[in-house]
């Protein structure tokens, strides 16, 4: 059985790849420009290629932006780079692509998730930073990689360009996922939606760093918490806080009152929850009664359950605000993700790949330790259900800050050792 020859000339490729998208990011459902380049790719490597609303229920799109801010950022798109022979596939947003490579001999279908987008963060300009001394800090001001989702991106180019290279090694299908919009938990859920996990029998979600120290390596993240991302708005009726004070009807109180009580939430007995108000924007003066309020505000559970307790008990306070203050309110959900826990039996396997890796130190099995959240879930959930194995899996690496931060960074080893841990387990699922 051959295995991959990870030589200095595909390491030089996926660092290229990885600092050319930290370069020009995009967030959720506008990575025009990067879909472009990886799908311009694929297709040179062999791949099928079905993308855009092909691979996207367009009832599930949660958060995606307007008409307006997409068309101009295809414009953006094209201009900076974008392969014009594919940039028109995802012009209105629908920006994923799933890349199957069949290899015409009888046997199961793996699939592999990689995430594209990026974050509303402006990228530090300190000369310490890494990005900034090797010239491919983030050329657009308050956007950036600051999650690693270039490198996952990378990833998926080097898994692929290693698979195209070894077809002969596999059996049965490859199905390689490039997901928007991760960040806010709204991508993976319509591309689940649309089926293109249903034929899976083994799925791989990964993702770089999440406090996993450099060259070690987690088979199964069982951390992650059930979410839901609310928009809430109050629309009440504007009027002089001095003449006409008692003729209006107050949206900047029904959203206070409704903040406060969203805090004080009581728990659940049947596991860990979260809750959190992170933005209100009400009011047009010191002088007016406030005739609108916006809230930004998140829900998490321990699992999925516990998620909608929180969320139930959300929605009962503000409509309970609204009706205090006599204003009407609405209630979007712009990202969600469910719990998920990983198939032990495709764990075990996987770290047995991890162990065979001389880029690793240390492989642990599992962790159960809280963590975020992550729309991947969707997939895992939906290929289990159908009755195959799915996890999740983290590679470490150093990280000189935190994930979400304007200083956020990798160490670009960390990518290669993970071509190669993914190469093996393609490799091992594909032979039984």
């Amino acid at each position: 059985m051959m295995v991959v020859d990870l030589n200095s000339d595909l390491s030089k490729k996926v660092i290229a790849w990885r600092r050319d998208f930290h370069q020009y990011p995009e967030t959720g459902f506008l990575e025009m420009r990067t879909a472009s380049i990886v799908a311009s790719i694929l297709d040179e490597l062999g791949f099928d290629l079905t993308m855009g609303k092909s691979v996207m229920s367009d009832n599930h799109c949660m958060g995606k932006p307007d008409t307006e801010a997409t068309k101009k950022h295809y414009l953006w798109a094209i201009e900076n780079g974008a392969k014009k022979d594919y940039v028109a596939n995802f012009s209105d947003g629908y920006t994923g692509i799933v890349a199957t490579l069949d290899t015409g001999i009888e046997g199961p279908t793996t699939a592999y998730r990689f995430d594209m987008d990026a974050l509303d963060i402006h990228e530090s300009e300190l000369d310490s930073h890494f990005p900034k001394q090797e010239g491919f800090r983030s050329k657009l001001p308050h956007k950036m990689h600051a999650c690693g989702h270039d490198a996952h991106t990378a990833i998926g180019l080097g898994l692929a360009t290693v698979i195209a290279s070894n077809k002969e090694a596999l059996k049965g299908k490859i199905k390689l996922i490039f997901q928007p919009a991760e960040e806010g938990t709204r991508g993976a859920k319509s591309m689940a939606s649309a089926g293109i996990v249903d034929d899976v029998d083994y799925f791989i979600a990964s993702h770089v760093g999440t406090g996993v120290p450099h060259q070690h390596f987690v088979a199964s993240n069982n951390g992650f918490l059930a979410t839901s991302k609310l928009d809430i708005t109050f629309k009440g009726k504007a009027s002089h806080a001095g003449a006409q004070p008692e003729e209006g009807n107050n949206a900047l109180l029904a959203a206070a009152n409704a903040a406060l009580n969203i805090h004080a939430i009581a728990r659940n007995s049947k596991g860990i929850s979260r809750i959190n108000v992170g933005e209100l924007h009400a009011g047009s003066g010191r002088n007016i009664i406030a005739d609108y309020a916006f809230l930004k505000a998140e829900t998490r559970g321990e699992n999925s359950e516990v998620n909608q307790y929180i969320k139930n008990q959300l929605e009962s306070i503000i409509a309970g605000a609204a009706q205090m203050y006599q204003v009407d309110y609405q209630i979007d959900t712009v990202g969600e993700a469910l719990s998920s826990q990983g198939s032990k039996e495709l764990a075990v396997i996987l770290k047995g790949c991890a162990e065979e890796s001389a880029m690793l130190n240390e492989t642990a099995l599992e962790s159960n330790d809280a963590a975020g959240s992550e729309d991947a879930t969707y997939f895992m959930e939906r290929v289990k259900q159908n009755g195959g194995l799915a996890t999740y899996c983290i590679f470490g690496t150093d990280l000189p800050a935190g994930h979400h931060n304007e200083q956020f960074d990798i160490n670009e080893e960390t990518m290669l050792a993970a071509v190669d841990v993914l190469f093996k387990s393609a490799l091992k699922l594909n032979s039984l």
